[in-house]
């Protein structure tokens, strides 16, 4: 199996995504290693201030020392240069939060999986077009599960993960697994700026096994 199939299952089979970003770069750390103990296996770091590329470094280092099974994506990737740069450092994927061409592009050249941010059919459309067999519903908050279930059925080779606006409740992972999708992508309410800048990892920790849980629950298994 390669790689990219091997992250094709894993982020289904986790049901979620957990995606941050902080300048600082022990917190970072603290932070993968919070989320691994809770039981994730892959993650997406966003591409969002001067210190991501650099920090982006130092996980890559940690995930091959110690995080052992971990896969580390990269968000907010809106051009080939970024593309590039983020798969130099080691990125085992791409996310971005359109349909950017230039790093589909990148990503076939490294046989990397590309995911792209869509909002209507027309860019799910170009996007399945440009080989991408996962897709980020983005912004999730303001599509909505209703969304996810009126158009399913036109794409039935695509995966599907909301972002943006997802939060930690049972009803709201609950709609959006009853609507399709295949996880869901989560950052703000889960890795919030409060704890981050708290350094509470524990809390971390313990939030993320509890929508783990609940995501288990909701699917029935």
């Amino acid at each position: 199996m390669s790689k990219k199939q091997e992250i094709l299952a894993l982020i289904p089979e986790q049901g979620i995504l957990p995606l941050y970003f902080y300048k600082d770069t022990t917190v970072t750390l603290e932070t993968l290693k919070a989320l691994y103990r809770a039981g994730v296996k892959t993650v997406e770091y966003t591409n969002r201030g001067e210190a991501a590329l650099a920090n982006f470094k130092e996980m890559r280092k940690l995930v091959d020392t110690e995080l052992k099974g971990m896969y580390l994506g990269i968000g907010t990737i809106k051009n080939r240069e970024a593309a590039q740069a983020f798969i130099d450092a080691g990125a085992d994927y791409l996310i971005s939060p359109g349909l950017v061409e230039d790093a589909a592009e990148v990503a076939d050249k490294n046989d990397m999986l590309w995911v792209p941010g869509c909002m209507t059919p027309t860019e799910i459309i170009k996007a399945e077009s440009l080989g991408a067999k996962f897709v980020k519903l983005f912004p999730g908050n303001l599509l909505g599960p209703d969304f996810m279930s009126a158009i399913k059925e036109l794409f039935p080779n695509v995966l599907f993960m909301p972002t943006g606006g997802v939060d930690t409740s049972k009803e709201n992972i609950a709609g959006w697994f009853k609507s399709g999708v295949c996880a869901v992508g989560m950052g703000s309410k889960l890795v919030s700026k409060a704890l981050l800048e708290a350094k509470d990892y524990a809390k971390i920790e313990s939030l993320t096994k509890e929508v783990l849980a609940t995501i288990k629950e909701v699917r029935g298994k």
